[in-house]
């Protein structure tokens, strides 16, 4: 999954009480109020770590 900073612990708890750990990437928060070009360059700086985590065997 892809998330947002803000949500990194909340992740973690949620993870932890459901005894998941699933795999996820991180962008900078706050999203909803980026221009495109700054989506774009999240997008592009996250995109080897969602390739490398959809790929994991």
């Amino acid at each position: 999954m892809i998330a947002t900073t803000a949500f990194e612990e909340a992740a973690k708890s949620q993870g932890k009480a459901l005894g998941f750990n699933p795999a996820i990437v991180y962008v900078p928060h706050p999203i909803q109020d980026r221009t495109d070009g700054e989506i774009c360059a999240i997008a592009d700086h996250a995109l080897d770590s969602v390739l490398e985590m959809i790929t994991a065997v």
